[in-house]
Order: C-alpha cells, then sequence, then structure tokens
C-alpha cells in the first residue's frame, strides 16, 4: 500500500488509537522502505536501519495516544526515527550531531572552473560540464546507480542526510526542517550542495570512462 491510498490522518490516527493491527500493518508496508533509508543515513549498514525503524514502530505505536497533530502523522513518524538513528549513530560511533546540520558556505563548484573578473565573460564557465550518458541499458543504468549509491554515501554527513530525506525519500522541504530542526535556508544550502557534489562524482566517473 503506498501513500495515496491510505485514508486522511485523522482516521489513521483513530485506527491507529483503537489498536487496529489492520491499519498498523498498511503504515509498515507503506512506509518501512523509506523509513530504512532515512535510517541509513544515520547509521552504518543496512541491519542497523532496520533495527531503528522496528524501535522506531515501537516508538509510534506507544506514543500515538499523545500525537498532537501539529504536524502530519507522515512527519511525526519520520521525526522518530531520525532520532532513534541519530541517537543509535552515536552509540554505534557513526554520528551526525545537530551542530553538523549547520549552515556550509564554502564554494558549491570549484571556482577554477568559472571565468575571471578580468575575462570578458567573468562567471561564466570555461567549459561545460560534460553531458551524462542517457541510461540506454539496464548496464549502465545500473552503473549510474551504484556509483550514485558510492557517491552519496561518501558525502558529508549534513550533506547526505538532508539528499536522503529529500531525492531518495521523496520528502518535503519543509519536512525536512521539522524531521532535523533545521532552517530552510540550512536545508536548501545543504541540499544544493549535496546534488553539486553527486554530480561531480558523477562527472569524474563518466570522463574516466570515455577516456577508458
Amino acid at each position: 500500500m503506498v501513500d495515496a491510498v491510505l485514508p486522511a490522518d485523522a482516521v489513521v490516527v483513530a485506527r491507529l488509537r483503537a489498536r487496529d493491527e489492520t491499519m498498523f500493518a498498511a503504515l509498515i508496508d507503506a512506509w518501512s522502505p523509506g523509513m530504512v533509508r532515512a535510517a541509513r543515513a544515520f547509521v552504518a549498514d543496512d541491519h542497523t536501519a532496520q533495527d531503528v525503524v522496528q524501535e522506531a514502530w515501537l516508538g509510534v505505536l506507544r506514543g500515538i495516544d499523545g500525537f498532537q497533530e501539529r504536524s502530519s502523522l507522515r512527519t511525526w513518524v519520520y521525526r522518530i526515527v531520525v532520532n532513534k538513528a541519530k541517537t543509535r549513530g552515536v552509540r554505534d560511533a557513526r554520528t551526525v550531531p545537530a551542530s553538523s546540520l549547520g549552515l556550509d558556505d564554502g564554494p558549491t563548484v570549484d571556482p577554477a572552473r568559472f571565468r575571471g573578473a578580468d575575462d570578458p565573460y567573468p562567471g561564466h564557465w570555461r567549459s561545460f560540464p560534460p553531458a551524462w550518458p542517457s541510461p540506454e541499458d539496464d548496464a549502465v543504468a545500473g552503473e549510474t546507480r551504484r556509483q550514485l549509491a558510492a557517491a552519496l554515501a561518501g558525502l558529508p554527513d549534513r550533506q547526505r542526510v538532508v539528499v536522503t530525506l529529500r531525492d531518495v525519500s521523496g520528502h518535503s522541504s519543509e519536512e525536512v526542517c521539522e524531521m532535523l530542526s533545521i532552517s530552510a535556508a540550512n536545508q536548501r544550502v545543504l541540499l544544493h550542495r549535496g546534488r553539486a557534489a553527486l554530480r561531480a562524482t558523477l562527472e569524474q566517473h563518466w570522463i574516466k570512462e570515455a577516456m577508458a
């Protein structure tokens, strides 16, 4: 079951408070894959992420009676999994401290790739980035996915978390700000820098492939 066919939040919450096992199972099926991806941004492996999600669902059951509906149910559930993943990450020595989610004011792209102030076209590309290859077959698409996963894992913690929540799990900017307790400006910068870093990594890969 996917989010689009779930009942409205008010209905889901009422059924969860009534301990409706069918409703709970539907939520687990619909949201657990995304929750695992979100947890994986904070912890060292998939198995640990799955453990975190199981703990989060127990937290949902224990806390549903006190849910005050100030946010969507989905945001509230994801906030639980993010908080539990942070705690587990600290315990397992892969931590994303709240302070690391602050604003990063370094350059997004190497300034040397742009024309200087004394150039007739200052600020323009010295040469355009190479076009990405089209996924013409399953092999190319599979290799792109592998490279992208490796590049995502290699991002700085704060960028990896935001890119995972936005681009992998599909959360809105408002939801991510709520989950991570960061400002909209921080979220935008971290997302932009993370996406730029992923593109740069993939660009270098395809350059090497073209030269091979």
